[in-house]
């Protein structure tokens, strides 16, 4: 069901036991920046295997939304589940072991310029396991094999076309074989056959690696071809979450925006908060 109301509606704090089904769980999230408040109370739950869209335009609070998932961002208050950790109130220490469980594909990549491909992919390897060179070796021919750059393993990132660096960065990505990839703004820069096959490579990693999948996106045609179901933000509120299929029904102004290509005059850019600190 389509749902429009931000939050539960109950005033009483989040539970502090972990959440028996869902992979991740948000409950009456609020992320404040000085005296602005970029997230209002949003609860969602994405369930195991599962490839959520997170939707919205500039200044709607998606990136982040991103941020405070992969424990990039402290919440101000509510409580953020993700692979049994409530994120809002973990440690160092427990996030540095939640965040072994996810795999984050940057929308830049954020490759390493001094570093082969295959040196970015063994980065995380290498730095949080005890395996052995010839063991990492093996598995990140197997990595850059599922992207499809096995033969680009000791090329520099400046050697990479645009679409080849963000497959180069989803093989880091999975390096760790994670339970969750997240994936920011995977299209964006891209021209529409490349964006295509990224779409495509996604599908393809969820299908082999039956891992849950959070996207990050405003790319319409993306997030219909990948999604299962799809979260709406605007203004720091969740507008609507719903399958491909009741999106298309919903007579939601915001849905309505970005299914017609509807301009908005009034839309802020998600940066302006650091207007608050000049």
């Amino acid at each position: 069901m389509m749902s429009s109301t931000p939050g539960t509606g109950d005033d009483s704090p989040p539970a502090t036991d972990a959440p028996a089904g869902p992979v991740i769980s948000a409950k009456d999230l609020r992320v404040q920046y000085g005296d602005r408040e970029i997230l209002h109370g949003i609860s969602f739950d994405v369930n195991a295997m599962e490839t959520i869209v997170i939707l919205g335009g500039s200044g709607s609070g998606k990136s982040t939304l991103l941020r405070t998932l992969v424990g990039l961002e402290k919440p101000t208050s509510g409580a953020v589940w993700v692979g049994g950790t409530n994120l809002a109130q973990a440690s160092q220490s427990e996030l540095d072991s939640a965040r072994k469980k996810i795999g984050l594909s940057f929308q830049g990549g954020a490759l390493i310029g001094s570093m082969t491909v295959g040196e970015n992919v063994a980065l995380p390897l290498l730095e949080h396991t005890d395996l052995n060179p010839s063991t990492i070796e093996v598995m990140v021919r197997i990595k850059l094999q599922q992207v499809g750059l096995i033969k680009f393993q000791h090329f520099m990132p400046s050697q990479l076309s645009g679409g080849m660096k963000k497959r180069a960065a989803l093989a880091r990505a999975t390096a760790m074989d994670p339970e969750i990839l997240f994936f920011d703004e995977p299209s964006a820069g891209l021209d529409p056959i490349t964006a295509a096959g990224i779409d495509a490579l996604i599908l393809n990693l969820k299908r082999a690696l039956a891992v849950t999948i959070v996207v990050v996106t405003h790319e319409m045609a993306s997030a219909f071809l990948i999604a299962d179901r799809i979260i709406v933000l605007d203004g720091g509120h969740i507008a609507a979450i719903g399958s491909i299929a009741e999106l298309k029904q919903s007579t939601h102004l915001r849905i309505q925006q970005f299914l017609n290509r509807v301009p908005d005059s009034d839309a802020e850019d998600d940066a302006d908060h650091l207007k608050l600190f000049d």
